[in-house]
């Protein structure tokens, strides 16, 4: 299956030809998109041992430091929203010019971020938006258009008819659209695919294989199960081999765990969005973010008191991943064929 990029096209042209041309007009050899001796930009995330990220931060940390520019990789090991938001205010405490942040939960985000922006720290979502915040730019794959490709992965290969479940992580934004998504589009298009049950695993590889047992024992003619995170996919997927029913394990996001699966023939496909795109878009906005005097847009930004640089919403695209292509996704070859030390840097 081919790659389905999704990508906001002339937000990325516009973001390049303003670089460009402003880089020109300064005087001197110094371009204006360079960091002063010291300016820290600071990548914050939820879980920070989950893989998902490490590409993510790759290509925002090669966006600085082609820009001259000092970045760190921070988060909570553990999901809980009020560590992470915790690690937040360590950050914000450090004074950097930005953080892009994936906020665990929307609103109990907006107060820490909106403080950061009152501080003069400039803030950018990404993955997972608060979007009643002050922040800046918030930088995504569209969930909407993810959970559609992932019905379509899923009908098709059914044939447009069958059963099918759904595993979910309540409240959590960006995974809430894509279980959304997939029923929507499922009940839209294909009227024979039928929705027989739905669990919250809550990203628990345990709670996922109890539940699929359970959905299976209730259901015997369960054909597929989509989950919109990697994690209950491991579950999801030992609990298809142990019923030696064909289940189609459908997911969002992947790692080796789950490349390997794919490969395997024990999970059906993933949809993966592309990191490199939303690492390196979003620290290209998080600078135009700390950097406003870049900007000089015709509208009232000067009247209102805001930052001229305001995008509510850039689409990094994103790929299906099945074995034909899983060995373009592997983490640690990636990093190998870079040759950097990833988030150690």
């Amino acid at each position: 299956m081919k790659i389905k990029s999704m990508l906001l096209g002339t937000a990325a042209a516009a973001f390049m030809t303003l670089t460009t041309s402003s880089a020109m007009a300064q005087d001197g050899n110094k371009s204006a998109f360079q960091c002063e001796p010291g300016e820290l930009y600071v990548m914050n995330v939820m879980v920070s041992g989950v893989e998902y990220w490490f590409p993510v931060y790759e290509m925002f940390k090669q966006a600085a430091q082609q820009m001259g520019c000092e970045t760190a990789y921070t988060g909570t090991p553990e999901y809980d929203v009020n560590k992470q938001i915790a690690t937040f205010e360590q950050v914000l405490a450090r004074q950097p010019a930005g953080i892009m942040v994936h906020p665990m939960n929307s609103d109990p985000f907006i107060a820490p971020i909106d403080r950061a922006v009152e501080q003069g720290v400039a803030v950018v979502t990404f993955a997972a938006d608060s979007p009643n915040s002050k922040r800046s730019a918030y930088i995504t794959s569209n969930n909407d258009r993810e959970g559609a490709a992932a019905a379509d992965a899923i009908a098709d290969a059914m044939g447009g008819k069958g059963e099918y479940a759904v595993l979910e992580n309540p409240g959590q934004d960006n995974h809430d659209r894509r279980v959304s998504a997939f029923i929507a589009r499922m009940e839209e298009k294909y009227p024979d695919m039928k929705l027989v049950a739905r669990a919250a695993s809550n990203q628990d590889p345990t709670k996922a294989y109890n539940a699929v047992l359970t959905m299976h024992q209730a259901h015997p003619d369960l054909g597929a199960v989509f989950m919109p995170e990697a994690n209950s996919a491991l579950g999801a997927a030992q609990a298809a081999i142990e019923t030696k029913a064909d289940i189609k394990v459908m997911t969002a996001d992947v790692n080796a765990k789950i490349l390997d699966m794919i490969k395997a023939g024990e999970v059906f496909g993933s949809i993966n969005p592309n990191q490199g795109i939303q690492g390196y878009m979003g620290f290209i906005s998080l600078f135009l973010a700390a950097h406003p005097d870049l900007i000089d847009p015709m509208n009232d930004y000067k009247r209102s008191g805001t930052n001229p640089m305001m995008v509510p919403y850039i689409d990094n695209g994103y790929a299906v991943v099945t074995a034909e292509n899983a060995d373009d996704f592997y983490w640690e070859a990636y990093l190998k064929r870079r040759g950097t030390k990833g988030i150690e840097e």
